[in-house]
């Protein structure tokens, strides 16, 4: 009896020094984690999508001011009207992330609205869905301009200003295609995989200088994103398979939450953030096991389409939407159209 006792006591303090502890290290991550409120944000592809959404999450913390950068302005007034609703000073820049003169001139622009750039998000892209045998040398360098020079552009533009300050947030936004590459996305992991290398590389160097970066590393994201991809090769059957993991829960996080998982990361400063637990399995898999996802990878190609000879030109989602007459097809991805009409995707 006891013997009971004691060790219902033991279990007794073992759970209440868990439960201080697990209290003590929520309070210290709390204390660590910076106010929104007050600071300035820039955000490349900021029309649409993810970056929408992030432009909505600064919002609503409180921030002293966005600006979204994007290449079509009718997309950019759109967002803009968008968020007007929140009350946060917002203006926009149209430009090509892959021209550094253009980038140097976006961060004027923001400092003259708002002072300074506080926090820079890289999270302009493009993506083209294709076999290897569709893709052309134009597809990589593309790719590589928009998703890896894009992001280098933007981040030497700023640098200048936070060094001189001592004090800043850069936030690349790339993908779980640039740690474990998945067929028929070759241009794409092309260019997210050296997103990733670049952002890991200045994250040590700048941390002494008091710039924070952060490595953001999405799964599949329910954001209307599939509408804008391009498609090659058998473009139809192309789209089919990607707009479906881009629609079904179990395959895509919806992007809100994406959205504040990623908020959540920038106002702890942590230097890496992967989002789903999909992303968060295959990246684990992957370091651990590399061969054996590659292995994964072969079987997952063979399930995937081969390449229509007869296409030539990459279609746009919605225009193989468009032509999309299958009942169970538009059923099965709802969520996804649901995702693009809130988050300006619909290409229109």
């Amino acid at each position: 009896m006891l013997h009971e006792r004691n060790q219902s006591s033991t279990t007794r303090n073992i759970l209440m020094a868990a439960g201080a502890g697990g209290l003590l290290w929520y309070g210290l991550r709390k204390l660590r984690e910076q106010r929104l409120q007050g600071r300035t944000v820039v955000i490349t592809g900021g029309s649409r999508g993810l970056g929408l959404l992030l432009a909505r999450e600064f919002a609503r913390e409180g921030a002293a001011g966005i600006l979204l950068c994007a290449r079509d302005a009718q997309e950019l007034e759109r967002a803009r009207q968008d968020l007007q609703q929140y009350g946060t000073p917002v203006t926009t820049f149209a430009g090509d992330v892959s021209d550094p003169a253009k980038m140097h001139e976006l961060v004027e622009t923001a400092t003259e609205h708002f002072g300074q750039v506080d926090i820079l998000i890289n999270n302009a892209g493009i993506i083209m869905v294709e076999p290897l045998s569709a893709v052309t040398r134009e597809d990589i360098e593309r790719a590589m301009d928009v998703m890896f020079w894009g992001v280098v552009n933007s981040t030497l533009a700023v640098l200048s200003q936070m060094l001189r300050r001592g004090s800043g947030q850069i936030i690349n936004i790339t993908s779980i295609g640039g740690v474990v590459s998945v067929p028929h996305l070759m241009p794409y992991n092309c260019a997210k995989s050296a997103a990733v290398g670049f952002s890991e590389s200045i994250t040590a160097e700048l941390a002494p200088k008091g710039i924070h970066v952060t490595t953001v590393i999405p799964g599949v994201m329910r954001i209307g994103s599939h509408l804008n991809a391009e498609f090659g090769g058998n473009a139809e059957r192309e789209y089919t398979w990607f707009s479906l993991g881009a629609s079904l829960p179990l395959l895509s996080v919806k992007g809100e939450r994406a959205a504040r998982q990623i908020t959540a990361g920038i106002k702890r400063r942590a230097r890496v953030v992967i989002v789903g637990l999909p992303a968060q399995i295959a990246s684990r898999l992957h370091r651990l096991f590399p061969s054996i996802s590659i292995g994964v990878m072969e079987l997952v190609n063979r399930l995937l389409p081969t390449a229509d000879q007869a296409a030539t030109e990459h279609q746009r989602g919605y225009e193989i939407q468009q032509g999309t007459t299958s009942p169970w097809f538009n059923r099965l991805t709802a969520l996804g159209q649901q995702a693009a009409d809130r988050n300006n995707e619909n290409g229109r």
